[in-house]
């Protein structure tokens, strides 16, 4: 008799009083925090290099945008002007899109407020570079300046 009431005890012991079972939570506890632990670090690394390379993708653009009017004032400055109107197209059409996308813009709300106005000497300069105008290389290399400016915040 003391055999069947042994075996009664153990087996009214519910899942969770198993010694072993409880063993592996804990275990499972532990691996789940050391996981977490390693994975804080990583995370605010990532989140950090994320905001450096954004920082990184608008000084690009900003840079970009410069190269194109740059290029153009050397190509006008060299009398190849279709080249250089191109690059000026370019440039204005890649300033509007910047402009356009407001809060997502690699340009700050300053920045954008100075760049307007040259917006508005797109179809003057597009014009006198289509006419192989000489001219139009000192309003490029004014243009330039002015958008350095604007950019640079001097």
């Amino acid at each position: 008799m003391s055999a069947e009431k042994s075996t009664n005890k153990t087996s009214t012991k519910t899942f969770w009083q198993n010694p072993q079972v409880t063993k592996g939570i804990i275990y499972a506890a532990i691996l789940i925090g050391v996981f977490l632990l390693g994975l804080i670090p990583m995370w605010l690394t990532a989140r950090e290099r994320a905001v450096r390379l954004a920082e990184t993708h608008q000084e690009l653009k900003l840079a970009q945008l410069q190269n194109a009017i740059a290029s153009a004032v050397i190509d006008a400055r060299r009398a190849e002007y279709e080249p250089a109107r191109q690059s000026a197209s370019d440039f204005f059409t890649t300033l509007r899109a910047e402009m356009e996308r407001e809060n997502e813009s690699a340009l700050t709300q300053v920045q954008r407020e100075r760049i307007k106005p040259l917006l508005t000497q797109r179809d003057e300069t597009i014009t006198l570079l289509a006419r192989n105008d000489p001219a139009s290389a000192e309003r490029l290399s004014d243009l330039y300046v002015a958008y350095r400016k604007a950019v640079s915040g001097s």
